[in-house]
This record gives structure tokens, sequence and C-alpha cells, in this order.
């Protein structure tokens, strides 16, 4: 359904943003079409049956209706070009949409859980009719084929919203599955398990809730990229033969489809400058083209025709090796003077390790004494933002 919808209202132009905001924007009016009828036929089921746990099930699916409401709103808004107020765009709004639709989850979850306990401390049995096992049926159905197209789409347009409201999808599935469970347990055992049935249903949803408002808040706080774009953003920038080698690679995310990266290209001190500006250039041009992001390169110069200076680095690297495997250093250089020679660079170090920057500092400092008296490490410790 999806599919043909999208052949007849979306136009695949080369824009990517815009079919991006389209599929959104569609996605999110099914599911409010899709959410207000399983409402209204749940609501009747439960009037119906005198059911709680169905009840609570359409007024959960209502929930969701808005949840729709909140995705479609968030592409139509993360698709507006950027301003003078918001230069880097409003793809951010796509998160924030996520993190309101699991937002509501939760509280949904919640408000089960309190009607759901109601229900344990004063049982009552619940109405068989085949007219509302259909419809249940049918509910489970539905959401399980929104949790497959949201997801499929989700992740084809690397969109949190529209996973957030897979996820939501699965589990109003697994929550109208229990609710049928309790229905057919109460007609044909004459248990009266409802109330249990919507704990565990309360106990699903906020699980899954909350994982979704993680997945929405990472890239709000921010994450590091994937191995897979790091890798490809590496082989990209070496491949140019200029480049020696890279470090300090930093991503921003400000959105789906926007982002921009920084990262430290080393280049050969004896090259021409303008000449290494002139593939630096061309090297941040076929990254926008390739990869969709924007790139600011800075060059490194490094010394490769000095002998001394080359061995000392291999020596120096090896011994903060010695150290621990985990660093690793960049930006070598030396500065000879009438009494002793500077060492400089950079240390990175991970996050969580197991000594502190000035014990890592210090035992580098130590161990470059002793391979020269004459040498003075200075150290920058630093952490890695990939």
């Amino acid at each position: 359904m999806i599919s043909l919808l999208a052949r007849l209202f979306i136009k695949q132009s080369g824009d990517e943003q815009a079919v991006r905001k389209a599929y959104g924007i569609l996605c999110g009016a099914v599911g409010i079409g899709f959410n207000v009828l399983l409402f209204i036929g749940k609501f009747f089921a439960g009037t119906l049956a005198g059911s709680i746990a169905i009840t609570a099930d359409a007024f959960n699916n209502l929930s969701d209706a808005g949840s729709s409401f909140v995705t479609m709103l968030g592409f139509q808004m993360a698709g507006q070009r950027p301003d003078s107020e918001h230069p880097f765009g409003h793809g951010r709004i796509e998160y924030l949409s996520g993190l309101a639709v699991s937002m509501l989850i939760l509280l949904m979850g919640v408000e089960l859980a309190k009607s759901s306990l109601q229900k344990i401390l004063h049982p009552e049995p619940v109405e068989f009719s085949l007219v509302v096992i259909a419809i249940l049926c049918v509910s489970i159905a539905v959401k399980l084929y929104m949790f497959s197209y949201n997801r499929r789409l989700g992740k084809k347009l690397n969109s949190s919203a529209m996973e957030a409201t897979s996820m939501d999808s699965l589990s109003d599935s697994a929550a109208t599955l229990a609710v049928l469970i309790a229905t057919l347990a109460g007609h044909f055992t004459g248990l009266m398990i409802d109330g249990w049935c919507g704990i565990l249903v309360a106990a699903f949803i906020l699980w899954s809730g909350f994982n979704a408002a993680k997945d929405t808040l990472d890239p709000l706080l921010g994450t590091p990229p994937t191995h897979e774009f790091v890798t490809q953003i590496r082989d990209i920038v070496m491949a140019h033969k200029s480049i020696l080698g890279v470090h300090d690679l930093i991503v921003h995310d400000y959105g789906p489809g926007r982002v921009m990266i920084s990262v430290h290209a080393e280049v050969s001190a004896s090259e021409n400058v303008l000449e290494l500006h002139d593939e630096i250039d061309n090297v941040e041009k076929e990254l926008r083209e390739k990869l969709g992001c924007e790139a600011v390169i800075h060059m490194d110069p490094i010394v490769t025709d000095d002998g001394i200076t080359e061995e000392t680095r291999q020596r120096v690297a090896a011994l903060v090796n010695c150290i621990d495997d985990e660093i690793s250093i960049h930006d070598f250089r030396m500065v000879a003077g009438p009494t002793h020679t500077n060492v400089i660079f950079d240390a990175v170090v991970p996050f969580k390790f197991r000594l502190t920057d000035a014990e890592v500092r210090e035992k580098i400092e130590a161990a470059v004494r002793a391979l020269d008296g004459n040498y003075y490490a200075v150290v920058n410790v630093e952490r890695p933002y990939t």
C-alpha cells in the first residue's frame, strides 16, 4: 500500500531531502488514518466486552495517531531550508519529533499500568464475542504491517523518528496479542487475567519507549559516527597520494543528510603549499559529492626527508605502545635548542582509560627522557571523536 501511494504522490526527483520529507509526511498521514480506525474499532470492542485492557489498547492507538501527527509535523519542519537563524538547517527537529513520540509511548505505558493494576485489584469477567476477537486479530495484522513499512523506510531514510514509530507499532501488536490471549483465556478457562496481561503489555510498552527515547536522545547529545562512515572518509582522503595520514576526525550531525566533518590531513612539509592546497580542495569536493557532507580539512605538514625525525618518531611510538597499545601518537615534530630538543606530539587515549591524563603524560615524558637525556617530551593528551 505504501509503495502504491508513494508512486502516486511522491515525485522521485534528484532532491533527496524533498523525497525524504515526502515519505515522512506520507507515512505520518497513513499512520493517522490507521490508528484512528483502530481506536474506533477497539473502543467499540472494549465497550462491548467490558474489558479495561481492550479499552486501554484503544486509547493507546489514539495516542499513536497523535504520534503519527508529531512525526509528520517533524518531517515537515525538518525539511525546511537553512536560514539566517539556523544556518545548519532544521534536521534535528526530526530527532525531537522522535523523542516526542517516545515520550507518548512512555506516558501510555504508565497509564496502561495504572489501569491494569486497578483491574487486578478489582477483577471483572470479560464478555466473549467473535466480533471482539475479529477486531483484535485485524488490529494485530495492521500494526505488524505498520511496523514493517516504518522499519523499512526508517532504515532506508536513516530516520530515528520512523524507527521509533516502528517500535511503537511492534509494541502495540504485542499489547493487542496479550489482550487477545486474556480474552480467550477468560472465556475458555474462567481465569480473570485481563489486568495481569495489561501489566505485561505496559512493561513491554515502557521498555520500547525507553529504547526509542535513547535512540533519539543520543544523536541530540552527540554520538560518534559509525565505523563504516569513518572508513569511507579515510578511504576517500587517503586515496590522494599527497595525503600521508589522517587524524582528529570530527563528525558533526545536524540531522539526517546534514553532516559536517573536520579532519587533519598529514602532508609532506617539502611539497609546494599551493599545490597541496589545491589537492585538499579536491578532497573536500569529493567528500561532498560522494558522502553528501561538508568537509573542512586542516593541513598538518610533517617532515619526511629527515631520517633522525622519522626514526625518533618510530621509537617514541614504540615506547608509547609499551605503556599501552591503545595509545597512538600524531603531529610529531622535533624542535632543537642549544641545551635540549623538544619532542612535540599529541597522544590519543581512549575514554575511561585506566590512567589519568597526568599519569599518561608523566609516563610518556619519562620514556622519552630514557630514550635520550637531551629529549624533553611536550605531550598533549586528547580523546578520539570517532
